[in-house]
């Protein structure tokens, strides 16, 4: 393995926490996950946007600081590499999504401020899945606050995902999880593995799944 620290990204819905367990078990890695079900304001965002989407995203920010600097500088002598299901980015990109402009620069003013003070990973997966497959996703999950959730929402985090990755640097991994399966059928989780034995350039770099 050539990384020490891989995040997997994608909207709501791609399969990145499934994608995190199956590669941590598989390389024997540390495992950082988001722990939004801690937060007291997701079911009450779905409900009322306008109202709960600054409390939820300053929520979400400080949470995912507090366990990013606390997992990230500890070292482990057994787990060498780390993988984690979300990005700290992702805290920015949301925020534009679900902020008005004003609250939106006030989140970002505090996004910068913390960002350089974690590591950055080595490589990002994004899986990219269509939103008709990522709703088929959420309904079986059956969370009770997501079921709500409209295209139009999804179709906007898609878009700032794409321009995110886009306009910056970052070493990516982008798989079209259109038909992903990665518990169910071996072959998609192993042209993953194969995938990250390859060393990228900085940029996007593209996997379809057989």
């Amino acid at each position: 393995m050539k990384y020490n620290f891989i995040t997997i990204e994608g909207n709501i819905g791609a399969g990145k926490t499934t994608l995190a367990h199956l590669l941590s078990k598989h390389y024997n890695a540390r495992l950082i996950l988001e722990e939004f079900a801690d937060n007291p304001f997701l079911p009450k965002f779905y409900e009322n946007k306008q109202q709960y989407a600054f409390p939820l995203e300053l929520f979400f920010m400080a949470e995912r600081y507090k366990q990013l600097k606390e997992l990230l500088q500890t070292k482990d002598m057994f787990q060498k590499i780390t993988i984690s299901d979300y990005l700290f980015t992702k805290c920015l990109l949301f925020a534009k999504v679900n902020l008005p402009e004003e609250e939106f620069l006030l989140y970002q003013k505090l996004f910068e401020i913390i960002n350089p003070q974690l590591v950055q990973p080595d490589l990002m997966i994004y899986l990219h899945a269509p939103v008709t497959r990522l709703k088929e996703n959420i309904k079986k999950r059956n969370r009770s606050y997501e079921q709500s959730i409209e295209s139009d929402y999804l179709f906007s985090l898609q878009e700032t995902y794409t321009q995110y990755i886009k306009q910056h640097n970052i070493k990516t991994l982008f798989i079209d999880a259109s038909t992903a399966d990665f518990l169910g059928n071996e072959s998609h989780f192993k042209a993953v593995i194969d995938a990250l034995d390859k060393d990228y350039e900085y940029g996007q770099n593209y996997l379809m799944l057989p």
